[in-house]
């Protein structure tokens, strides 16, 4: 009876199987024979226009058609070694970090050495794709890769890469419009280069992937059955993950960044019927190259002549959340991270004199913010009528720099504590991202909005993205993992309407940018306002929640002993971290680490309280960006580089510590 359930079961998946590849290639086919029959015609003399269009069918449409199958295929191959090689169902080169890596290496060689990036543009994408998966493997080596150590970490890179490639395209305004559209992941081909460039990478590829076939059915195993047949694992793990880097790398540098296609690939192909590791491998390829052909299909056949509704990349992005919500259920965490895995200095006797001290050094940094000025001659002292001019420009942006630094700041304490995980932050939540989702809707509805109505689409995006994150959540009473996972899954769903706006390289699409890279250059009164009142308004309760902060890391069993309700005290928590990532992100941007560093720093110092580490959190955040704010003026002058860039150069060093502090414990 076993057996014969097991062959009912085999043939039922091969028929799935079967019925699967007819539909897909079904569906191929009348795309491409749609494509062709509504193609747009060349307006003008008719036997010109003839000659034209058929130019435009062999040199622009076809070259198109192949490279997204080839694209599609080889990011499909790359995720599913990946995930094979990881044994981590969401790892993708958009969960790594190696998409945003790539993109990191390509900017910076296009804007300080554009012969280098045109030479050998594989080779600077795959040198910044390897080292952002590099890091994000370093960031979870001692949770053993857990799934969720891994999605959190690769998250935190790409914000870190990210910040730094809007700094490079603003600082080249005149490539910033067509470095955004390629960043987008754009098909358009205007001959066959692309595809001579690509074919033989992903062959080779392919052979690789087919020679690796049993070493990676052995991986599948425990590492100790693994070592037991002899296999070098830290060797062939470093093979397989340099071809998938240089799969997406490659793919990267030809057409841009195709976001999540790599997840969204295997992860068909498996529901499809593909079982074993060979089937996969086989499968996602060919799944990847459907996706991507049939995605920038619709977008032509869905735009207005000869331009699509949205770029390649763009649309494959909005796959990317949903899959993730999609293998929420199927994701457990193998070695759950507790706040006292981080590092943790010595335990201070006289907390209340560490905070006064922490707080008159806020004093001294806005003071010498006040104070202190770059000028053509160097640094300027302005005292007496010199200050009281420059007071109106300056007070404001250090106001909301404080506030959105404190907001950060405590809202990184809360995730981290209601999580239990102290690689969070407030961004994954996602919740700055649903701002950025809401931002963008705005512009696109009202074209040039006042900052008040910026502020409440803002708002209205990230409690839209809050709501839904929520519902998904609070069947498994908010559970740590699912909140993050579904935070990050929502991120990727949000951003990607960003990139879509970002792409049409307008005026709005600078907004964006701009609010992206978190400047406070035109912050005024209203923005030193908001930051204040928020802050008295949605900091000022965690004070009265001693309790909830200090039991909720002591896990679900110790709080339910003690009868502490789960669902709603991470609700009432969540909906505060929600509240003031969106205030903050409509601030200084989405990009900021400020809320992951602060409460690592007062960990560090000493505080142990849950109160104490609250208040320091919040003095912490607000220096931070108080420092940032001035250095942002003050080093490239009289040029001014995004404050969110700042930030992201003080947490990406503090990462690399924290890195080599796990190493040596461990």
């Amino acid at each position: 009876m076993p057996g014969t359930v097991s062959a009912a079961s085999r043939k039922a998946s091969s028929n799935r199987a079967v019925i699967s590849v007819f539909s897909v290639c079904l569906a191929c086919m009348a795309m491409l024979a749609l494509l062709i029959w509504t193609r747009p015609t060349v307006p003008g003399d008719p036997a010109i226009a003839a000659g034209l269009g058929d130019i435009l069918l062999w040199n622009s449409m076809l070259p198109r058609m192949v490279i997204a199958l080839l694209a599609g295929a080889a990011l499909g191959l790359a995720g599913a070694l990946l995930q094979q090689v990881l044994r981590n169902p969401i790892a993708d080169a958009s969960t790594l970090g190696i998409a945003a890596g790539a993109e990191l290496a390509l900017v910076a060689g296009l804007s300080l050495s554009p012969l280098l990036a045109g030479f050998s543009r594989e080779i600077v994408a795959f040198a910044g794709g390897l080292a952002a998966v590099s890091l994000v493997l370093a960031l979870s080596w001692r949770q053993a890769f857990d799934p969720v150590t891994v999605a959190v970490s690769g998250l935190i890179v790409s914000m870190i890469t990210a910040s730094l490639t809007i700094t490079l395209i603003l600082a080249r305004g005149e490539y910033a419009i067509s470095v955004s559209i390629w960043g987008a992941g754009s098909l358009s081909q205007q001959d066959w280069q692309g595809v001579i460039s690509l074919a033989p990478r992903l062959g080779f590829g392919a052979i690789l992937a087919f020679v690796l076939v049993r070493p990676l059915n052995v991986l599948a195993l425990d590492d100790a059955s693994a070592k037991s047949l002899g296999l070098s694992l830290v060797w062939l793990r470093l093979a397989i993950l340099l071809l998938a880097v240089w799969l997406a790398a490659s793919v990267t540098a030809t057409v841009g960044v195709i976001g999540f296609l790599g997840l969204a690939a295997p992860a068909l192909a498996k529901l499809w019927g593909a079982r074993t590791t060979g089937q996969v491998l086989i499968a996602a390829p060919l799944t990847g190259a459907a996706l991507l052909f049939l995605t920038d299909g619709t977008s032509q056949l869905l735009g207005t002549g000869f331009s699509d509704l949205a770029p390649a990349g763009a649309a494959t992005a909005l796959m990317g959340g949903p899959i993730l919500l999609f293998l929420l259920p199927r994701l457990h965490a193998i070695a759950p991270v507790t706040a006292s895995a981080a590092p943790t200095g010595l335990r201070l006797t006289r907390p209340t004199l560490c905070l006064a001290l922490i707080a008159a050094m806020i004093v001294i940094f806005g003071l010498a913010a006040l104070i202190i000025g770059p000028s053509p001659t160097g640094l300027r002292f302005s005292f007496g009528p010199a200050l009281w001019e420059l007071l109106p420009f300056r007070l404001p942006r250090i106001l909301a720099a404080s506030g959105a630094g404190a907001l950060l700041g405590a809202a990184g304490f809360i995730m981290q504590r209601v999580t239990g995980n102290p690689i969070a932050s407030p961004e994954v939540l996602g919740v700055s991202a649903g701002g950025g989702a809401g931002l963008a809707a705005t512009l696109y509805i009202v074209g040039s909005p006042s900052p008040t109505v910026m502020l409440i689409g803002m708002s209205l995006g990230a409690l839209t993205v809050f709501s839904i994150m929520i519902a998904i959540t609070a069947a498994r009473e908010l559970s740590a993992e699912r909140l993050l996972l579904t935070g990050i899954a929502m991120s990727a769903i949000s951003m990607a309407i960003v990139t879509i706006v970002l792409a049409q390289g307008d005026m709005q699409s600078f907004i964006l940018l701009m609010w992206m890279a978190g400047s406070t250059n035109r912050a005024g009164n209203f923005e030193a306002v908001t930051a204040l009142i928020a802050l008295a308004l949605f900091a000022a309760p965690l004070l009265f929640m001693k309790s909830w902060l200090t039991i909720l890391p002591l896990g679900t069993v110790v709080s339910r002993s003690v009868g502490l309700s789960l669902t709603s005290s991470r609700l009432a928590l969540s909906v505060l971290a929600a509240l003031m990532t969106a205030v903050a992100s409509f601030l200084v941007g989405p990009l900021s680490l400020a809320g992951l560093v602060a409460p690592h720093l007062a960990r560090l110092i000493g505080l142990s309280g849950a109160r104490h580490q609250l208040i320091a959190s919040l003095l912490i955040g607000s220096a931070l960006l108080v420092g940032a704010d001035w250095l942002s003026r003050a080093v490239i002058y009289p040029y001014q580089v995004p404050v969110g860039v700042f930030t992201a150069l003080i947490g990406g060093p503090y990462l690399l510590w924290l890195i080599a502090r796990m190493e040596k414990r461990s």
